[in-house]
């Protein structure tokens, strides 16, 4: 049985700049990983199939979660006959924007090579189960293009306080983007390079407005963790409706999650980014 952590992400940044002929949005991204993470146990065994628990989330079981979607289509592409049996312990909000669901299915791949080793057309298989996938094959801060498979490791980002806010409603990405439409972001000139010192300054979301309009809970939530103590900016994580508020130490990021869970009663926590 191999046993793999599946980190969070957060997207510092999220440009949205085009709209390519097959719907998809081209992007501009930061993202950085978490040390919130799932875990996942991938047991391979000699049969045929593949199954997946989320014990205490019935909900995420079965056959439809990317975890065994990424099983499946592993074996296929690699003309590989087994039994496997997925266990994903989730300590990361489903559907929340923090890339729990595509973390998992990348560590299923991961586990999977070690068990059969590497397919030629890993990245494909990895692009094709979702556009964040291929960023947690190898999570750490990288800058990500098109629709999320142009990965550009960013060095020198060193570990930022956080605190994450969940609304509370569930908000699918796909949906997010239906909302958006096809407009691109209007005032974006793309950096030539990411200075780690000046993080704090690029923090935007192109799909806060959208996410903002499908889930209002969002608004409230922004303006409640803007004036928490101890936070210096909010953003938006990826199509929400996480929120994180990032904090100039853990002892201000655990004094602003105290405050959010006793003043609106919101799902708070603190992490930190993983360092490059």
């Amino acid at each position: 049985m191999t046993v793999r952590r599946a980190p969070a992400k957060i997207n510092l940044y999220l440009r949205v700049v085009g709209r390519r002929p097959d719907g998809y949005h081209e992007l501009d991204s930061l993202l950085l990983p978490l040390a919130l993470a799932d875990e996942v146990e991938v047991e391979v065994r000699a049969g045929r199939g593949v199954s997946c628990r989320c014990p205490g989330h019935e909900e995420l079981s079965g056959p439809a979660n990317l975890a065994a979607r990424a099983a499946e289509a592993f074996l296929a592409a690699s003309n590989v006959e087994a039994r496997v049996e997925i266990t994903v312990t989730k300590r990361i909000w489903a559907a929340a924007g923090l890339g729990g669901g595509s973390s998992d299915a990348a560590a299923v791949l991961l586990a999977l090579v070690d068990a059969f080793g590497r397919p030629p057309d890993l990245l494909a298989i990895a692009t094709a189960l979702g556009a964040d996938v291929p960023y947690f094959l190898d999570p750490r801060p990288a800058r990500a293009r098109g629709i999320g498979e142009r990965l550009e490791p960013v060095p020198g980002v060193g570990a930022l306080d956080l605190v994450l806010v969940n609304p509370g409603h569930p908000l699918p990405t796909a949906e997010v983007f239906r909302e958006l439409g096809g407009a691109p972001s209007a005032s974006w000139s793309p950096p030539a390079r990411i200075a780690p010192d000046a993080l704090r300054g690029l923090i935007h979301n192109d799909l806060a407005p959208p996410a903002r309009r499908l889930c209002p809970a969002i608004e409230a939530a922004e303006a409640a963790l803007g004036r928490a103590p101890g936070v210096l900016e909010v953003g938006l994580s990826g199509s929400g409706p996480t929120l994180f508020g990032l904090c100039p130490d853990p002892r201000a990021a655990r004094r602003a999650a105290e405050h959010m869970v006793e003043t609106t009663g919101l799902l708070a926590l603190v992490t930190t980014s993983l360092a490059a």
